[in-house]
């Protein structure tokens, strides 16, 4: 094979007059409908970023400096670049309402190869994300039975990285099969788990932001910004991670009942709704309680008992377990969905694929909580919660640049929501990214670059022979409306 015949068959791209007709052949069930799918958002965006990440952040860790109450700036920054990633998506998914969100996106506009480290870089951040969770459940936990007199052993409760004496972190692990088996009942019975426990979420939050707007004491506001700014954009990158969650969403797109009407405004009202709650909480967590002292695992639970409120504290940790699983399921229901896309495309093998009665495709939902459940266990919160979020800025830089190159390539095509100020907002959605991904330890960018050469291998191995818009693939027979690509 020429050069050019490598070159061509690596970015060939997916023909988007394809996707509607395997749509309709994916054995996926389309019981989803507008405000499930913003509860889905929701309940990705909002858990740990509020319960976790800002305390993390605002108090900082071993080796990073805490930003105090400019932990408000660094949820503002990232929120600011993840709303142009959300545009885009908007736009994407008002016209391809198909299973994979960012993975089909790029392989439509970009082409195969370009699509193929999408998603491979999706399965990752995605039980990433599980994981980052779990740990911290974990420690909500660990403070409500602390907050009834029972302790747990250390070695159950932390990992060997931490420092602690510990060895793994067993509740972690369970939460992370508990949410898989919860998952594996089928895509109607999680929509209406889903849309009850947001509206317990949200309410907890209200309820959170109420009562301890009475007890904020404005000198804990002073320094604003006592490591400098530095460290605030740093912290931007690791909160990124609370602002992201309507992409997740984006990948049950095929079991939405109107995908093209309702994907885009979901995505648009569950950014709205978590934001206007992070400013909020994040005002009153550092208001209550001086930054310095604030539990960077349990951060609100400390700021209540902090002020002399501990019942409060062990409810908080009681009903932050039950609103943080919401974020667990959104994104175990995404890596499920991206990873049966690239099956279904033959980018990996067709295994995956298989749906079960429910409409269910239990093979990798379990093979991904087990996996999420293995990082839980035996890493540190901060060093997932980093790969994760190098992992979602890649995917944002590639959909912002994807909506860009589709809309002048193909501006005929229908859309449901027309992106605004474009190219401006796709552009800076690029930049914004890029620049919080700059911010990461080179650690991270180490693991991410060890995950893309493995996933290269496996394209070069398998993908790229097996894809259906290869013409002479052993499996192009087996696809429903296959055609070459353009």
């Amino acid at each position: 094979m020429t050069s050019k015949d490598l070159s061509q068959s690596i970015m060939r791209r997916k023909p988007i007059d394809d996707i509607e007709e395997e749509s309709k052949h994916s054995g996926l069930f389309k019981s989803l409908g507008l405000w499930q799918l913003t509860a889905i958002g929701v309940g990705g965006i909002i858990g740990v970023g509020i319960f976790s990440l800002a305390g993390l952040v605002a108090a900082g860790s071993e080796g990073t400096p805490g930003v105090g109450p400019a932990v408000l700036i660094s949820f503002l920054i990232a929120g600011l670049a993840s709303a142009a990633a959300a545009l885009s998506y908007a736009e994407f998914a008002g016209m391809i309402p198909r299973a994979g969100s960012a993975y089909t996106y790029g392989y439509v506009a970009l082409g195969e190869v370009i699509g193929w480290f999408i998603g491979w870089d999706l399965l990752l951040e995605y039980i990433a994300i599980v994981a980052v969770v779990a740990i911290g459940i974990s420690g909500y936990l660990e403070a409500f039975l602390s907050g009834i007199g029972v302790h747990m052993p250390v070695w159950m409760t932390s990992t060997a990285d931490e420092g602690k004496g510990g060895l793994i972190n067993l509740p972690a692990i369970l939460v992370c099969l508990l949410v898989t088996w919860i998952l594996s009942r089928g895509t109607k019975a999680f929509g209406r788990f889903e849309l009850v426990a947001v509206a317990i979420k949200v309410i907890l939050i209200l309820f959170i932001i109420g009562l301890g707007v009475f007890y904020i004491d404005t000198n804990n506001y002073n320094p604003f910004m006592p490591s400098g700014f530095g460290p605030v954009l740093a912290g931007s990158a690791t909160v990124f991670f609370a602002v992201f969650g309507y992409d997740a969403m984006s990948t049950a797109a095929e079991e939405a009942k109107d995908g093209k009407k309702h994907m885009p405004k979901a995505i648009i009202l569950s950014l709205i709704v978590a934001m206007l709650l992070y400013v909020a909480a994040t005002l009153v967590l550092t208001g209550m309680q001086n930054w310095k002292d604030i539990d960077p695992k349990a951060g609100f639970a400390s700021a209540f008992t902090g002020v002399g409120l501990p019942v409060i504290a062990t409810i908080i940790s009681v009903f932050a377990v039950l609103s943080i699983l919401t974020v667990m399921l959104t994104f175990l229901l995404g890596v499920t969905r991206v990873w049966f896309a690239m099956s279904r495309d033959g980018l990996l093998p067709g295994w995956f694929a298989k749906t079960d009665r429910h409409g269910t495709p239990q093979r990798v939902t379990w093979i991904a909580g087990v996996a999420s459940a293995f990082l839980a266990g035996v890493f540190p919160i901060k060093e997932v919660a980093d790969l994760t979020n190098i992992g979602i800025l890649a995917a944002f830089v590639v959909v912002c640049l994807s909506v860009i190159i589709f809309r002048y390539k193909r501006p005929d095509a229908p859309r449901t929501f027309r992106l605004p100020l474009m190219p401006l907002v796709p552009a800076f959605g690029v930049l914004a990214s890029a620049f919080l991904m700059f911010q990461l330890h080179w650690e991270t960018w180490v693991r991410f670059g060890v995950w893309l050469v493995i996933g290269l291998v496996i394209y070069f191995a398998y993908g790229r022979r097996n894809s259906l818009m290869n013409p002479n693939s052993p499996r192009r027979h087996e696809a429903v409306g296959a055609r070459p690509a353009d």
